[in-house]
């Protein structure tokens, strides 16, 4: 069969990929719900099987007012504190439309930091309609020659009712492999939200 090419170089007619092209087919490894929960803490199903994970959270709704979303990577000790050396900006606009802004928050970066990296910036709201959804990927965790990857890219509803977007990048500065990923609040609970964990082949 010929490969049909429209007008717009979009490809028709296609049925089916030969048998030589492989990969990007996602694999659900876990679930976690939070309730009041402290943390959500992924410190099985990360290893050698996949060279990508990828963390997609969903309507993660604190318990209180003005809180960061954050993150804490573990590489193979018991805490969740391995060095990182990330980047940070976001974008945000106001629901009266009265302020918009793209920037680079150096407070929000680190550099060679053990502690909790923010990846929902300040203000995430706990009205009953706030939330913030997004996704954290994790590329090779298991290699032990290299710095671990990663990215974030989140949106959020602010206590002060306006919208964020929010990219977050950089490394585990390690060459132990990286065998767990942990979320919590700047301070206080999870009040509700889903967080699942994904294997990308």
């Amino acid at each position: 069969m010929a490969i049909k090419v429209a007008n717009n170089q979009s490809l028709t007619a296609i049925t089916s990929i030969p048998a030589s092209i492989t990969g990007g087919a996602m694999t659900l490894l876990e679930t976690k719900t939070a309730s009041s929960s402290d943390t959500i803490t992924f410190d099985s199903n990360i290893d050698s099987t996949y060279k990508e994970y990828v963390f997609r959270f969903y309507d993660i709704h604190p318990e209180t007012d003005d809180k960061e979303l954050t993150v804490g990577f573990r590489d193979g000790s018991t805490a969740h504190d391995a060095t990182k050396t990330t980047t940070y900006f976001n974008a945000l606009n106001y629901e009266d439309d009265s302020s918009t802004s793209l920037a680079y928050v150096t407070g929000h970066d680190q550099a060679q930091a053990t502690g909790f990296l923010k990846i929902i910036t300040t203000g995430l709201g706990n009205d009953n309609d706030q939330s913030c959804a997004g996704e954290l990927i994790l590329y090779d965790p298991s290699n032990t020659t290299f710095v671990k990857h990663f990215i974030s890219r989140g949106t959020a509803a602010h206590q002060e009712d306006l919208t964020q977007d929010v990219f977050v990048a950089g490394y585990c500065n390690v060459t132990a492999a990286i065998d767990g990923v942990q979320f919590k609040m700047s301070s206080g609970n999870i009040d509700s939200g889903v967080i699942k964990l994904y294997g990308i082949s």
